[in-house]
């Protein structure tokens, strides 16, 4: 299910492509915080996508493929 790490990644860009014009205009504590907290989120979720997009880690549970096997009874 690469498909949906890619469109999680093209999602966190276009993201970004929005973001990135207000961060340098950030004067508060409260808004650098703010914006380094999300610019934060926003590596994780980058490193967590690519991580199962070059199958470093299992895609999460709903997105992985069920091999359905047949059930036999030995009796």
């Amino acid at each position: 299910m690469r498909h949906y790490a890619i469109l999680r990644l093209l999602l966190a860009g276009f993201f970004l492509y929005f973001a990135w014009p207000r961060i340098p205009e950030a004067a508060t504590t409260l808004e650098l915080t703010f914006w380094g907290g999300w610019l934060l989120f926003f590596v994780l979720v980058i490193g967590a996508n690519f991580a199962t997009l070059l199958q470093m880690t299992k895609p999460p549970v709903m997105e992985q493929e069920n091999a359905r096997r047949r059930q036999t009874d030995n009796n």
